[in-house]
């Protein structure tokens, strides 16, 4: 699965969820299940912060030698930014908008940077990814982008009712 195969069905989710986000109410959205759980808007922000953060990781990516980023710490995020008192049309435009932009610098990444594989050494997705990859096996950027897209779809299940995952089964991370 190619650089531009994955930013592109980035960009179909986006836009196929902006509408079914846009068409939840104030109520649904502001409600939190319970104290320890995130509403829908802090969902989304988390989703927004996730963004920000493997933005920079791409970019990055390309001018660097390993596959190693700095965590964050989300469920502070998430407080300190307020997301639940956050208008949920501005939360859900600006997560639209920095995710086609994210598509679109996913597709720019070549090829040969795209499927290197890093060396078990030569990268953190055993801690930062959220299917993590075992400490002892070599990894990609591919599996990353992957990886994310992935990430993006398992908070869309709790954000739109019935949610149908658009991501195809990516069946070997490490081959094209």
């Amino acid at each position: 699965m190619s650089a531009t195969t994955i930013g592109t069905i980035l960009q179909d989710v986006i836009l196929k969820a902006k509408p079914q986000l846009l068409a939840l109410s104030e109520a649904e959205t502001s409600n939190k299940p319970s104290p320890e759980k995130w509403s829908k808007k802090q969902m989304l922000g988390h989703l927004v912060d996730s963004a920000a953060n493997n933005h920079q990781r791409f970019v990055r990516i390309q001018h660097q030698d390993q596959l190693i980023f700095p965590g964050y710490e989300q469920a502070k995020w998430v407080e300190q930014q307020q997301y639940q008192e956050a208008d949920w049309e501005m939360l859900v435009e600006f997560w639209t908008l920095y995710n086609l932009h994210l598509g679109r610098v996913i597709s720019l990444i070549p090829d040969e940077l795209f499927y290197k594989v890093f060396e078990p050494n030569d990268h953190n997705l055993h801690s930062i990814a959220m299917r993590t990859v075992g400490r002892g096996e070599g990894s990609n950027l591919a599996y990353f982008a992957y990886d994310y897209v992935s990430h993006l779809e398992h908070h869309l299940t709790g954000l739109i009712p019935n949610y149908q995952s658009q991501t195809p089964t990516f069946t070997n991370p490490i081959l094209p």
